[in-house]
């Protein structure tokens, strides 16, 4: 389906609601914002304990996944969509 100018609509662009885009109103882009910072802020923090090897790459890896969680479970929130 597409709108009338002519571009995909939203349910043409996924099926499967594990990869839907949501777009952020300006309260959403501050909580994401919020979040990568307390998340950097973190691994700041861990990079000064930690010494560099595997462990901490496995450290950065993880956090980066849990910050995409963090943001996509805000974007979720319907006060936080454009």
């Amino acid at each position: 389906m597409t709108n009338p100018q002519g571009q995909a609509t939203r349910q043409q662009r996924t099926t499967n609601p594990e990869f839907e885009v949501r777009r952020l109103n300006p309260n959403g882009l501050t909580l994401a914002e919020q979040i990568a910072d307390g998340y950097d802020t973190l691994l700041n923090q861990l990079k000064v304990i930690l010494p560099e090897g595997r462990e901490l790459s496995l450290v950065k890896t993880h956090l980066e996944i849990s910050c995409s969680y963090a943001k996509k479970a805000m974007s979720k929130q319907v006060e936080n969509q454009a």
